[in-house]
């Protein structure tokens, strides 16, 4: 959020409300949402799926709505052009479809994913981010097979969430890239196996991996 706020890499829009993760509970709905109610507890998604495009249709392009994919341009809800926040009677952009750093919050349906009402609201929130982007691109997408060899290339949220993935995939060896080594007994938790810093080599750390593995990994 701070990349956004110091407009890197996009048209700048203010005022605006960022936030792209957050747990709730929902407020009320508008005409025509029939699969949530008041009082569901969500996730809002960045990432939306309209459920009819051919990409949310797909297996393996389902992040891609063409209708709800991550614009971090539009300000405005999709049905009117128009954004649901203001004050003193000007208007204050949405980001991402999302906009949860503030107390209420309204998005389109296809953004959030209702979730059990017997999780922790103050810890699930993260996984409307990094948990599933992590995740799902080993389970959806990377698909490693029972056996093979996975590289992680860092251990932030995103790549914790990756070995997860490939942990419950079956992998054999997930092989984590980072700077940092204090992370690496942390990570053992989500399924890594070995560890490798590149600052310990003089040489790329993609041959270092090579040699470890006699040819390279199936799936990074």
């Amino acid at each position: 959020d701070i990349y956004y706020w110091e407009c890197k890499g996009y048209t700048p829009l203010f005022p605006r409300i960022l936030g792209h993760e957050a747990s709730g509970i929902v407020e009320s709905v508008g005409e025509g949402v029939n699969d949530l109610k008041p009082g569901d507890h969500v996730l809002p998604i960045f990432t939306g799926e309209c459920k009819g495009c051919r990409h949310c249709l797909s297996e393996e392009s389902n992040n891609m709505c063409e209708l709800l994919r991550t614009n971090c341009d539009r300000g405005v809800m999709l049905a009117d052009g128009k954004t649901r926040f203001s004050i003193n009677g000007k208007p204050i952009y949405h980001f991402v479809g999302t906009s949860t750093f503030s107390q209420y919050t309204v998005v389109h349906v296809g953004q959030v994913a209702k979730i059990s009402p017997t999780a922790p609201l103050d810890k699930v929130c993260p996984i409307s981010c990094g948990i599933c982007t992590g995740f799902g691109a080993t389970v959806n997408v990377a698909k490693p097979k029972k056996g093979q060899t996975v590289a992680v290339f860092g251990l932030g949220a995103v790549g914790l969430a990756a070995a997860e993935g490939a942990r419950v995939c079956g992998a054999s060896r997930i092989i984590a890239v980072d700077v940092n080594p204090r992370r690496f007994e942390e990570a053992k938790r989500f399924g890594i196996t070995e560890f490798v810093n590149p600052k310990d080599y003089d040489k790329p750390v993609q041959e270092v991996i090579v040699e470890m593995t006699g040819g390279g990994v199936d799936r990074s």
